[in-house]
C-alpha cells in the first residue's frame, strides 16, 4: 500500500463493500494485515489500519445469521487485541484497541463467548492504567461485556471491583473503580442488583471522603443504581436521599448567607465585596463543586422518578431543600436542580381521575395540598431569575412554573402581579433568543388556561403590547405561539360566560390588525394559518360587536379559506364557533355562498370533516333560520341520506341530530327527502350494532317527524315500517328471524311514537295485548309485544289493562327462550309504573311458584334495577327477605340473579343494608357467602355513589373470603376483588399489602384438585382449581392497569413465570401480562428475561402430535400466536437484544420457516406498533 497521502483516507472505507464480496479466507487476511499494521511505528499505518478494523467489524454478518466467518474473523481479531492491550508500550495503540474491542463486544459479544474470560483478564489491568483515556475506555469495554458475559465471569467481575474498593490504595483508582461500578450499572443494572447489599456501604463510605470527583462518581454510581435496580435499592433509598440533599448544598467556596441583606443594600457596596475576593489566591476554575452537586441533584431525580409511593415524604423534606437551591449560582447545576422539581411535579400529577373517584381523593390529595403550601416559596426563589440575564435559567424556571400551574390549576393566582413583569421581560428582550420567546408564550398560555380571568384583568395593559409584537414576529413559531396565547387572551379579556366589569373597547385596535395581517397572509406556515383562522374565530365569537365596519370583510377572508383544502376543516370549525356566538354575529353576507360549499363537504372522505361541518349546518339552522332560505336548506339535504349507515354510528349520529334540528325548525324541507332518508333509518333500526347515542337520536328524530303532521310521515305509516319485517316473519313456530338488539330498538321506537301521540296509544297498547294473547302470532311478534309494554310501563300506569297479569305468567310457559325472557323483562317494568299493585303480587309469585321462580327473579332485578330509591323504600324489607330465602339455593344461575338484587338492592340505603350482607358472611352455608359476596360486586359500579366511603371501609371484610375453605366462594371472592380493581381502584388500594398473599395464593395448581374420570375407555384428568387460578390470573393483569405503583413487580413476576407454565387458558393470559409488562416496566421484565423467554420458547417450538383433533391444532396454533407475540413485545425492550438467551432465541425464530413466517405476521399485525429493530439485524 503506498503511503500517499491521497489514497489513504479512501482505502479504509473501501474495505466495507469488499467484505460482504471476498471469500472468507481473504477476509481472514485483510484482518490479518490490518492487525499487524496496527502495530506498526508509523502512526499514519496505524490509523488507517485501526479505521479499517472498525470498518470490516461493522460490516460482518452477525453470527445469529449462522455465518462462520465472523466467528472466524473475531477469534482473529480478539487474541491480536487482548495481546495490544497487554503492551503497555503505546498508549494510542492501547486505545485504539480498546476503542476496537468495545465495537466488537457491544456488536458481537456473544459470539466471543470463548474469549471472555481472557478478555476480562486483559482488561481490569488496565483499570489502574496510568492514563486516565485507557481507564475510561477499559470501562466502556467491559460495560460492553457485562451484556453478554455469563454469570461467573460477571461474579469474578464484581467480586474484584469490591476487593479493589476495600483496599482503596489510591483516591485515583478508588475514583475508576466507582466509575466502573456505575459504568456496569448502567449497562447491566438487572444483573448487579445481586451484588449491591456489599457495593452500597462502600459507596456511602467514600461519599464522604473529601474529593470532589470521587463524590461526584460516587453519585452517579447511586443514580443508576436507583433507576436500574429499584428493589435492591428500596432500603438505601431513604440514606442515599439524604447523602444527596446534603450534597446538594455543598458549596465550600461561596457564602449565600448575606444575600438577603445584600439586596437591601446598594450596588456600590457589591462593588467593593468584589475587589476584596480578588486579593485571595484562590480561582474560581479550581471549584469543582458544582459537579458534586449536579450529580446529586440528578440522583434526586432519579429517586423522585421512581419512587411514586414516597411523595409525601418528598414534600416534607425534600421540595424546601431544592426550593432553596433555585438560588443556585451555577448554570448547569441550576438546570438539574429544576429537573429534580419537575420531575416531582410530574409525580404529583393527579392520576385519571375516573380511575380515583371522589373516595380517593382523601389521601392522593395531601401532596397536592402540602405543594399548595410551598407555592408562595417557589414564587420567592424564582420571580426575580425571571429578570437575569442568563437564558438557560430563565427557561428552567417557565418550564417549572408551566408544569406547577399544569398539577395545580389556578395555584398562581395571587401571584400573577409577580410573575408579569418577568413575562413582559422575556418577550419583549431582544437579545433573548427564538426558543426563549416561545417557552415564555407556552407559559404564558398554561397560565391563562388554568386560571380564573379576573386576575389577569389589572394587566391585560402591560402584556398586551408585547404579545402583539410576538404575532408580528419573522419566525413562524413565535407568531404561531403568540396567535394561541391571543386566542386564550381574548377569553380572558371578555369571559361571555359570567358578568364581568372589565372594559375591553379599548383593547380591540391592538388586537385585531395583527391577527387580521396574519389570516389576510397566503404565504405563510400551514400552522399560523390554522392559528391565525382559529385566532381571529375567537376574536369575532367575544369582540364581534366592537369591530363595527371591519366585520364583514374579515367574513369575506374566511369564506375565502373555506374553498382551500388545507384550510377549511379549521375554517369550519371557526364559523361554527361564530355562529355559536351569544353576539348574534351578523353571518347573512356569507351564508348565500357558504351554504354550497359546506353542503359540498358532506361528499368528502375526510371524516373529521364531514363530522365538522354537520356541526355547522346545525348550528346555523338554530340560530340563523331567519337568514335561509329553502333552496339553501334541500342543497344540504340531498346529502344526507349517504351519511346514515351502520358502517359509521358515529357519522350517522350526528346526521340524524341534524335532522331533528331540521324537522323542528324547516319541517315542510323534509317531505322532500323524507322517502331516501327514512329507508336508511328503518335499516339502521333493525341493524344489530344500533345503540346508545345512534338510537336515541332516531328516537328523537321519530318524536319530531311524527308533529310536523305530514301525511306521508304520520303515525300509523311510521308503525307501519317500523314493524313490518317483524310481523312479516312467518309462522309461529319460527325463531326470530332480525338480532335481538333490533327488537329493542324497534320496541323503543314504537314506545316512543305513541307517547309522542297520546291520542293514538292506548289503542297500540291494546294492538300488542292482543298480540300476545293471538295463539297465532309467531315468537317475533309476541317478543316484540312484551318490549314494547316493558318500554310503556316503565313510565305510564298499565292497570287499566285488566289481563296484563295472565298474559304474562302464561307466556312464561312458552316454548320459545327469547318469548320467556321478554316476558320477564316486561313484567319487571310494567311493575316499575305500578308498584303497589304488581310488586307485592310478584314477591307472592317467588314464593309460590318454584317452576317460574328464575324468570320471576329476573322481573324483580328489573324493578329494582329500574325504580327510584324513594319509591322501593316501603318494600325494601320485603324483598330483602325474600332474597335472603334464596339465597342458598343450589342452582348457580338463580344464585347469580339473587346476588344482583341484593346488591342493588342495597344500593337504595347502603347504610342499613350494608352491614347487614356484612353478617351474612359468618352464614353457614357456602352458598350463602358465595351470593353476599356477589353481591357487593353488584354494588360496585365506574361512576361515584354515595355508597363508596362505606365500602371502601368494610371491603377488606369481604375480601376476607379470598381464604375461605370453599373453592367457589373464593373464585367469586376473585371476581369481586377484580371488578373493584377495574372500576374503582381506590377502593383496594390501601389494602393490597394483605390481599395480594391470597391473590398470588390462588395462581397455584392444586394437586388434590385435579380428579381422574373415566369416559368409556379413556381417561380424562379434569382440574376443579383451573376456574379460581383463572379468575386470580385475571385479577392480576386488571392490577397492572390501575395499581401498578402499589406491586412489587418483582413478586409479581414470581407468578407471571409460573403462569406461563400452567393450562391453555392461564398461559393465553400470562401471555398478555408478559407484553403488557414489557412496556410498563422494561427494566424489571429485562432483569427477569432469562426466565420469562424459557416459557415462551418451548410453546413456540411445540409440535401437536400428527392425528390430533382439529381443535387441538387450532388451539396450539391460537398458544403460538399469543406466545409470539410477548415475544414481539420483548423485543421492544431498549438493550434486549444484548441478552445472550434472547440472541439466541432469536436466531432460532429466523432459522425455522415456521416460526419465522408465524413472527413476521405478527409484526405485519402489530404495524401500529413500534416494529422491533432487533429481528432485523442481518
Amino acid at each position: 500500500m503506498p503511503l500517499n497521502g491521497s489514497v489513504h483516507p479512501r482505502a479504509p472505507e473501501s474495505l466495507g463493500p469488499l467484505v460482504g464480496k471476498v471469500k472468507e479466507y481473504q477476509v481472514e487476511t485483510i484482518v490479518d494485515t490490518l492487525c499487524t499494521n496496527m502495530l506498526s511505528d508509523k502512526e499514519q499505518l496505524r490509523d488507517i489500519s485501526s479505521i479499517g478494523l472498525k470498518t470490516v467489524i461493522s460490516e460482518l454478518p452477525p453470527a445469529s445469521t449462522g455465518c462462520t466467518m465472523t466467528a472466524n474473523v473475531c477469534k482473529k481479531i480478539t487474541a491480536q487485541l487482548t495481546g495490544a492491550i497487554g503492551k503497555q508500550e503505546d498508549v494510542s495503540v492501547q486505545l485504539e484497541a480498546l476503542d476496537i474491542l468495545s465495537d466488537m463486544l457491544s456488536r458481537l459479544g456473544g459470539t466471543l463467548y470463548s474469549f471472555h474470560s481472557s478478555i476480562l483478564t486483559c482488561l481490569l489491568p488496565q483499570l489502574t492504567s496510568p492514563r486516565l483515556a485507557v481507564r475510561k475506555r477499559a470501562i466502556v469495554a467491559l460495560g460492553h461485556l457485562v451484556l453478554t458475559c455469563s454469570g461467573n465471569i460477571f461474579s469474578e467481575l464484581t467480586e474484584h471491583l469490591l476487593a479493589e474498593l476495600k483496599r482503596n490504595e489510591s483516591t485515583s483508582t478508588t475514583r475508576t473503580y466507582i466509575q466502573c461500578v456505575a459504568g456496569i450499572s448502567r449497562q447491566a443494572g438487572h444483573r448487579i442488583g445481586e451484588h449491591l447489599e456489599k457495593i452500597i456501604p462502600l459507596i456511602v463510605q467514600y461519599s464522604n471522603v473529601d474529593d470532589d470527583e470521587l463524590r461526584e462518581y460516587c453519585f452517579q454510581a447511586f443514580e443508576s443504581f436507583v433507576r436500574r435496580c429499584p428493589k435492591e435499592m428500596d432500603p438505601h433509598i431513604l440514606s442515599v436521599m439524604a447523602l444527596c440533599l446534603k450534597y446538594i448544598t455543598f458549596d465550600p467556596n461561596y457564602n449565600y448567607d448575606n444575600e438577603e441583606e445584600e439586596e437591601e443594600m446598594m450596588e456600590t457596596e457589591n462593588g467593593e465585596d468584589e475587589e476584596q475576593e480578588s486579593d485571595d489566591e484562590y480561582s474560581d476554575d479550581d471549584d469543582i463543586s458544582w459537579k458534586v452537586r449536579r450529580a446529586a441533584a440528578k440522583c434526586l431525580e432519579a429517586i423522585v422518578s421512581s419512587r411514586h409511593d414516597l411523595l409525601q415524604d418528598f414534600y416534607r423534606t425534600l421540595s424546601p431543600a431544592l426550593i432553596s437551591r433555585f438560588k443556585e449560582r451555577e448554570e448547569n447545576v441550576k438546570a438539574d436542580i429544576f429537573n429534580a422539581y419537575i420531575s416531582l411535579l410530574k409525580q404529583t400529577l393527579p392520576t385519571q381521575s375516573w380511575l380515583h373517584s371522589s373516595a380517593a381523593s382523601g389521601k392522593d390529595d395531601v401532596p397536592l395540598t402540602m405543594l399548595q403550601n410551598q407555592v408562595p416559596n417557589i414564587i420567592k426563589a424564582l420571580h426575580k431569575q425571571l429578570k437575569e440575564k442568563s437564558i438557560k435559567s430563565r427557561q428552567g424556571c417557565f418550564s417549572l412554573l408551566t408544569e406547577l400551574a399544569s398539577v395545580l390549576p389556578g395555584c398562581l393566582a395571587d401571584h400573577i402581579p409577580a410573575l408579569i413583569p418577568g413575562i413582559v421581560f422575556s418577550l419583549a428582550d431582544k437579545s433573548s433568543s427564538s426558543n426563549m420567546r416561545i417557552d415564555t408564550l407556552s407559559f404564558l398560555h398554561v397560565l391563562l388556561c388554568n386560571h380564573q380571568p379576573e386576575v389577569f384583568h389589572p394587566h391585560v395593559k402591560t402584556l398586551l403590547p408585547s404579545i402583539v409584537t410576538c404575532i408580528g414576529d419573522p419566525f413562524y413559531k413565535i407568531t404561531s405561539e403568540a396567535l394561541l396565547v391571543t386566542q386564550q387572551l381574548v377569553k380572558v379579556i371578555r369571559p361571555l360566560d359570567k358578568p364581568y366589569t372589565f372594559d375591553a373597547k379599548p383593547y380591540v385596535k391592538d388586537l385585531f390588525p395583527g391577527t387580521l395581517k396574519r389570516l389576510k397572509a397566503a404565504d405563510i406556515d400551514q400552522e399560523v394559518k390554522e392559528r391565525a383562522i382559529s385566532c381571529m374565530g375567537q376574536i369575532i365569537y367575544n369582540l364581534g360587536d366592537h369591530l363595527s365596519t371591519d366585520l364583514q370583510p374579515t367574513l369575506k377572508i374566511f369564506l375565502e379559506r373555506l374553498k382551500n383544502e388545507i384550510t377549511r376543516l379549521t375554517t369550519v370549525k371557526a364559523l361554527t364557533l361564530i355562529a355559536s356566538s351569544p353576539l348574534k354575529i351578523d353571518l347573512r353576507p356569507i351564508l348565500g355562498e357558504g351554504l354550497p360549499i359546506l353542503a359540498s363537504f358532506l361528499r368528502k372522505n375526510q371524516r373529521a370533516l364531514k363530522l365538522s361541518t354537520l356541526n355547522a349546518l346545525d348550528i346555523l339552522v338554530r340560530n340563523y333560520s331567519d337568514s335561509l332560505k329553502p333552496a339553501m336548506i334541500e342543497a344540504v339535504l340531498t346529502e344526507l341520506p349517504v351519511l346514515i349507515t351502520e358502517n359509521d354510528m358515529h357519522v350517522s349520529q350526528v346526521t340524524i341530530m341534524f335532522l331533528v334540528t331540521l324537522a323542528k325548525v324547516y319541517p315542510s324541507c323534509l317531505c322532500k327527502i323524507s322517502g331516501s332518508v327514512l329507508a336508511e333509518i328503518f335499516q339502521l333500526v333493525h341493524s344489530p350494532l344500533l345503540q346508545g347515542g345512534a338510537l336515541n337520536a332516531i328516537i328523537d328524530f321519530f318524536q319530531a317527524l311524527v308533529l310536523t303532521k305530514m301525511a306521508a310521515m304520520g303515525y300509523p305509516e311510521l308503525m307501519k315500517q317500523l314493524t313490518a319485517p317483524i310481523y312479516s316473519s312467518g309462522s309461529a313456530g319460527a325463531s326470530l328471524t332480525l338480532h335481538k338488539q333490533a327488537y329493542h330498538s324497534v320496541a323503543k321506537c314504537v314506545a316512543a311514537l305513541s307517547s309522542a301521540c297520546p291520542k293514538e296509544a292506548p289503542a297500540t297498547v291494546n294492538q300488542f295485548v292482543q298480540d300476545v294473547k293471538s295463539p297465532k302470532s309467531s315468537p317475533a311478534v309476541q317478543v316484540l309485544a312484551f318490549l314494547f309494554l316493558a318500554e310503556v310501563g316503565r313510565t305510564t300506569n298499565l292497570s287499566a289493562q285488566r289481563e296484563l297479569r295472565t298474559v304474562i305468567l302464561e307466556a312464561f310457559a312458552s316454548p320459545s327462550e327469547e318469548v320467556k325472557s321478554a316476558a320477564s323483562y316486561a313484567l319487571g317494568n310494567i311493575s316499575v309504573g305500578n308498584l303497589q299493585e304488581y310488586l307485592p303480587f310478584m314477591l307472592k309469585e317467588i314464593g309460590s311458584q318454584p317452576k317460574r321462580q328464575y324468570l320471576l327473579l329476573h322481573s324483580l332485578k328489573e324493578v329494582i334495577s329500574s325504580s327510584p330509591a324513594d319509591s322501593l323504600t316501603p318494600y325494601v324489607e320485603d324483598i330483602w327477605a325474600l332474597l335472603f330465602k334464596h339465597s342458598e339455593c343450589t342452582e348457580e344461575g338463580t344464585r347469580n340473579v339473587v346476588a344482583e338484587c341484593l346488591g342493588k338492592l342495597t344500593l337504595v340505603n347502603p347504610a342499613e343494608l350494608l352491614p347487614r350482607l356484612r353478617k351474612q358472611l359468618s352464614a353457614g352455608s357456602p352458598h350463602a357467602r358465595s351470593t353476599v359476596v356477589t353481591a357487593i360486586k353488584f354494588t360496585i359500579t365506574d361512576q361515584p355513589q354515595p355508597i363508596d366511603t362505606l365500602l371502601k371501609g368494610c371491603i377488606g371484610d369481604f375480601l376476607q373470603t379470598l381464604q375461605d375453605p370453599d373453592l367457589n366462594v373464593r373464585r367469586v371472592a376473585l371476581a369481586l376483588f377484580n371488578s373493584a380493581a377495574h372500576n374503582k381502584p381506590s377502593l383496594i388500594r390501601d389494602l393490597l399489602d394483605t390481599v395480594l398473599p391470597s391473590l398470588y395464593n390462588e395462581t397455584k395448581v392444586r394437586r388434590e384438585l385435579i380428579r381422574e374420570v373415566e369416559m368409556g375407555p379413556f381417561k380424562h384428568t379434569v382440574d376443579d382449581g383451573l376456574d379460581v387460578r383463572k379468575a386470580a390470573f385475571e385479577c392480576m393483569y386488571t392490577l397492572l392497569e390501575s395499581c401498578l405503583d402499589r406491586l412489587d413487580i418483582y413478586d409479581y413476576l414470581n407468578h407471571v413465570e409460573d403462569g406461563l407454565k400452567d393450562h391453555y387458558d392461564i398461559r393465553m393470559l400470562t401471555f398478555i401480562m408478559v407484553a403488557r409488562l414489557s412496556v410498563l416496566c422494561p427494566n424489571a421484565v429485562l432483569q427477569r428475561l432469562e426466565r420469562l423467554i424459557e416459557p415462551l420458547r418451548a410453546t413456540c417450538s411445540t409440535k401437536v402430535k400428527a392425528g390430533s383433533v382439529k381443535q387441538e391444532f387450532e388451539k396450539q396454533d391460537e398458544l403460538k400466536r399469543s406466545a409470539m407475540r410477548a415475544v414481539a413485545a420483548l423485543l421492544t425492550i431498549p438493550e434486549v437484544e444484548k441478552s445472550p438467551a434472547m440472541a439466541e432465541f432469536s436466531s432460532q425464530i429466523r432459522s425455522s420457516p415456521e416460526m419465522a413466517s408465524l413472527f413476521e405476521s405478527i409484526q405485519k399485525d402489530s404495524a401500529s406498533l413500534p416494529t422491533s429493530e432487533s429481528m432485523d439485524m442481518s
